[in-house]
This record gives C-alpha cells, structure tokens and sequence, in this order.
C-alpha cells in the first residue's frame, strides 16, 4: 500500500501521517485519534517523499525467512503489515468477501524528545476491516488507530498474536499454520479460522521484492496464498456460517515510492484449477506501467513461477466513477500472463468498495474468468487500487 508490492506504500504513508504527530504521541496522555470525516486526502506519492527512515535497516539483500518468528515483527524496518482477504459463501451460496488489515509504522526515531510517559511508544497501528455482501450490494469498511503502548496495539512472534484493541489475528498453535481473526465494528463483525493448505510462497527473488532502482527501495514480502476458511460473518441483525478461502500477504520495509511512481494495482487470484495468482503493476506519472511491477504464479503442482513487468499484459476495462470522491477506477481487467498462455478477466463482484478512510483506495472482492490454451477456469480473489482518489 504496500514502496513495497503495493502496500508498503499505503503503509509508508502512514509514516507521514504520524510524523506531524509524533512528539504528541510519544508523550501524551490520550490515545490518538484521526477525523476522516472531513474528507481531506493526501496524494500517496506526495507523503512517501517525506518519510523520515533515520535509524531503520532497509531491505537490501536476500534473507533467511524463520517461522512462525517472521509471522511477527520486526521493528528495525519502519513499516509492515499483516494484510488478509477472503471469498467466502453461506450454505445458500450467497459470497462475502472481506478484508482485515493490520499496519504498524515506525515513528521517527531522530528529533523526538524523551519523556516518561506510559504513553510513549515508538510506532503506531492502524487497522481496516471491511465486509462485502454480494447479493445485497452492500460494502462496509471501518479503520482504527492506535499506539504500541499499554497494551492498546502491537504484535508479538510466538505465540503469534497482532492486535488494535479488540480486533485481533492470532495463532493457536505454535507452527503459525491456523490463524483466527475477530474483529467488530458497527453492525459487522467477523469471526473466522484460517488453515495454510499450502506452503508459503517467497515473492519477489526469493523474499526480496525490489519496488525501484533505488538501492535499499525494497521489501521483504511472502505470502500464504491459499488458507482454508470457516467462521461466521454478521451484518446487521444476522449471523451467518461462511466457508472459503483466504489469503495473507507479510512485507516489512523501510521504502518509498520511486520518484515517478504514483499509485499501483495489485491483485490476489485463486483459480479453480488449485493455482494462486500474484499480480501488482506500479503505475508512473506518464500513465506507463513501472518496470518493477511484477507476480507470481503458483500452480497446482506446487511450481512457482516469477513474473517480471515485461511478462505481464495489463488491459483496464471501462471506467467506475466513485460517487464518494469522484475518482475514475477501472471497471474491470484484462490481464494476459504470456509465458503461460493465461488470459485472465477480471471483475469487481460489486463495484462500489472503496474504502472511506484516511487514505482513499479501493479494494474488495472480484471474479475471475481464465482461459489457458483455450482451457475455461474461473475463480475468485481480491483486487486493489490506489493512487486514483489522490489530489494535488
């Protein structure tokens, strides 16, 4: 957003935000508290210019990945996120789909005077949870704020645990390979099991997902693209029983946007053949797609295949009008995989799900329709979009 596959970004932005607050964070005696309701946006590209990284490592060379350890966090780089969404139907085959996101940036480390206060902290969390009810065409989001102090926020390796108050992603077993998520806001609340049915998958070269040429401009990024799900998902008055699948996406990093690079697109696709599709295209300023935009595709077998820009056909379809912030979307995708003959169309399972928060973008639920040498295969996933809601 997340720069990073595209959600470092969005997490990096966050950096901005608390840079105009942090010396009340690191003292004061409240929690923080940001107003969204005024509608006032900050272009993406505009705040990642001034993340202040003193004192962070940066992502500069190929790792060891250990878990569950790398499931929690790692506080020398100054943002990550624990990023997971879902395609889930009732027993009446009515889908859902959902969202649930937790940031955690780094606040400066240089220029901050010292204090005492149990408040102080050294980063601060936000969260996003949003459901999509697809036969009511109905889209819910929320977001919160708060600082890694007393308790309020914060994440932990073994046994895995993040949290923002009482939404919470944690793991009760001591391999990480079950997570279960709770989470409620107004008249939704989310309340689910998530099973690794496959093993991780290492993005970018091996782990290491390069966003610029920009040394260090990287992040470290894996992903458990296909995670069996059961829970309940509640919208108003009603509680229903909801099977599906899921998909966590982990990067830390201490990045920013290239200076051409505005937005990004970024989709994560389950085919009905067993294969799990990575995709993100970094869009610059001149409209072109960025040369570190790239994927993975892993087949059924269990074979991974890296993706480079050049690999990559990337068609949007139509344009969706945002009647929250005027901004133009596409409508939908078509997205031509050439080393693998794949074809894939992609489309919004409802068009509205933009996310009203602080930093305006779209994500939700999307299908997909695939042909592989003239072989048909649908499936489902997530799709996200930002930078288009951006103003001056």
């Amino acid at each position: 957003m997340h720069t990073r596959h595209p959600h470092t970004t969005l997490v990096g932005f966050l950096g901005i935000l608390w840079c105009s607050v942090a010396v009340a964070l690191t003292g004061c005696s409240s929690a923080p508290a940001v107003d969204v309701a005024t509608g006032a946006r900050v272009s993406v590209a505009a705040g990642m210019a001034r993340v202040d990284t003193t004192g962070y490592l940066r992502a500069e060379e190929v790792r060891p990945f250990v878990f569950p350890r790398d499931h929690g966090p790692h506080p020398d780089y100054a943002v990550e996120w624990w990023y997971y969404t879902g395609n889930l139907a009732d027993a009446s085959r009515n889908e859902y789909g959902y969202q649930f996101t937790v940031f955690r940036t780094g606040l400066p480390r240089s220029g901050v005077p010292h204090s005492g206060s149990k408040w102080r902290t050294d980063a601060v969390y936000m969260a996003h949870l949003a459901v999509t009810d697809v036969s009511k065409q109905r889209f819910v989001a929320h977001e919160r704020f708060d600082r890694g102090a007393l308790g309020l926020a914060g994440a932990q390796a073994e046994p895995f645990r993040v949290w923002l108050d009482d939404w919470v992603v944690a793991s009760p077993d001591a391999t990480g390979s079950q997570m279960h998520i709770t989470a409620k806001e107004g008249d939704i609340t989310l309340d689910i099991t998530l099973d690794a049915t496959g093993p991780v998958v290492l993005q970018g070269d091996r782990g290491l997902s390069q966003k610029s040429a920009q040394p260090g401009n990287a992040s470290y990024y894996y992903s458990i693209p296909r995670m069996a799900t059961t829970g309940t998902i509640r919208l108003g008055d009603t509680a229903v029983a909801v099977t599906g699948t899921s998909w966590m996406d982990r990067e830390w990093s201490t990045s920013a946007l290239g200076p051409d690079q505005v937005g990004w697109d970024w989709f994560a696709l389950h085919l009905n053949d067993g294969s799990d599709i990575m995709l993100y295209r970094l869009r610059n300023r001149d409209g072109m797609v960025d040369a570190y935009s790239g994927g993975t595709v892993r087949a059924s077998t269990g074979i991974v295949t890296r993706l480079h820009a050049n690999d990559i056909s990337w068609t949007p379809q139509g344009t969706w009008l945002s009647p929250h912030t005027q901004a133009r979307y596409p409508a939908a995708w078509q997205i031509t995989i050439k080393p693998l003959s794949l074809t894939l169309t992609v489309t919004p399972s409802i068009a509205d799900q933009e996310l009203p928060v602080t930093v305006r973008y779209w994500e939700g639920a999307v299908r997909v329709s695939a042909l592989q040498n003239e072989r048909p295969i649908d499936g489902n996933g997530y799709l996200e979009m930002t930078g288009y809601a951006d103003v001056p």
